[in-house]
């Protein structure tokens, strides 16, 4: 038992005060931390997650700060070339062209739900080469 007392007692108070703080965070507030490293500092998040995982508690909390598998593809406007937006939109859907239309005359309009990180790269690559505009939720 002393091993483990002992192990613990290496933290420094600052390290201690620092791990807490970080295991208390929300979800929010834990990709506000990574986006601020990773633009001021240059630290990317480990592929497995985010900064904040290593640190997280055992509550449970740590949770809400796994790395977003699943995003919702919204396209929010189309540009100049709207039907271009159309004809691609009509595509990844498969709506018929009128549906395609009333989409993207209706912006912001969910275009794919719950889709992986890939396909939605691929969808907003798509809409963008189109001249459309497009969010990852």
């Amino acid at each position: 038992m002393s091993d483990e007392a002992t192990a613990v007692a290496e933290f420094s108070a600052e390290a201690k005060e620092m791990g807490d703080k970080i295991a208390e965070m929300t979800l929010k507030q834990a990709k506000e931390l990574s986006d601020y490293l990773k633009e001021v500092h240059g630290i990317e998040p480990a592929a497995g997650g985010g900064v904040v995982m290593a640190a997280a508690g055992g509550d449970g909390g740590g949770e809400a700060a796994v790395e977003q598998t699943e995003f919702d593809v919204v396209l929010t406007g189309f540009g100049d070339k709207k039907l271009n937006v159309v004809k691609v939109v009509k595509n990844l859907t498969g709506a018929s062209l009128m549906e395609a239309k009333k989409m993207v005359e209706g912006v912001p309009a969910t275009l794919k739900e719950a889709v992986s990180k890939e396909e939605a790269e691929k969808v907003k690559a798509e809409i963008e080469e189109a001249g459309g505009s497009v969010e990852l939720k």
